[in-house]
């Protein structure tokens, strides 16, 4: 399938993701999804998914050639085996448990479902330094709960026959301005003089740690999963529901 770069999103971490081949059936699942569909481009069949006409129109407007579908996750109406790969970006511990079931019945034969999260990465000294400094404030700041234990589910549905694993590196610059700005909106009602002082302490970090002229850059993980839908567990063909969406490629 062919790819396009996303300044949010490796092009090495959709490649993986993504089946390698053309004429591909991709459904995208959820608003969350949106940063990283401009990266997703089909010769086949893209449609974006999700449960409100808000969230449709936020994958929409990433993603134009796409199919847009106003759907819950629990219940998607596609025909069983549809689709190459179904795709879930930093939302999976969203996803109802009984949704698997779904999504596994319209996952065609060979095909998988694709998750990724983007987490940020905490070893960078930095960073680490800049945990401090916000923790001594709030003890529960910058704790990274992203959801990626949700993975788990996928072992213990009993749907899946083999899940896949790897990892990719982002970097994303951050000025000086957008540092402090990100520390100010963490804490909205801390007192002024405190914060203040903590606003001080993150420009001296951030005047420190950059090589000026060049910013300095958050670093981030895209961690991505493939799951293998197990033939023996996929739900017989319903007998063609009402409202079903039936596509032709």
């Amino acid at each position: 399938m062919p790819v396009t770069s996303h300044p949010a999103f490796p092009r090495a971490a959709i490649e993986w993701l993504m089946p390698a081949r053309d004429q591909a059936r991709v459904l995208v699942l959820g608003r969350a999804s949106a940063p990283v569909l401009t990266g997703i481009a089909s010769e086949g069949l893209l449609v974006a998914c999700d449960a409100s006409r808000g969230g449709v129109r936020a994958l929409w407007a990433r993603a134009p050639h796409a199919l847009p579908v106003v759907a819950a996750s629990e219940h998607l109406p596609f025909p069983t085996g549809t689709f190459d790969v179904v795709f879930l970006h930093q939302s999976l511990h969203r996803l109802d448990p009984a949704a698997l079931a779904e999504v596994t019945g319209v996952l065609a034969p060979g095909a998988h479902l694709a998750i990724s999260y983007t987490v940020r990465d905490d070893s960078v000294p930095w960073v680490r330094r800049l945990t401090a400094l916000l923790r001594d404030v709030d003890p529960a700041a910058m704790a990274g709960a992203y959801g990626t234990e949700s993975v788990d589910r996928l072992t213990e549905s009993g749907l899946f026959s083999e899940i896949e694993e790897r990892h990719h590196r982002l970097w994303v610059p951050i000025s000086r301005v957008d540092l402090l700005d990100m520390v100010a909106r963490r804490f909205p009602d801390l007192d002024a003089d405190r914060l203040g002082r903590l606003m001080g302490e993150v420009g001296d970090l951030y005047e420190s740690s950059a090589r000026v002229p060049e910013p300095l850059v958050l670093p981030y993980q895209v961690s991505c999963w493939r799951a293998w839908a197990d033939p023996r567990r996929v739900p017989p063909p319903p007998a063609h529901p009402d409202g079903a969406v039936s596509i032709k490629v």
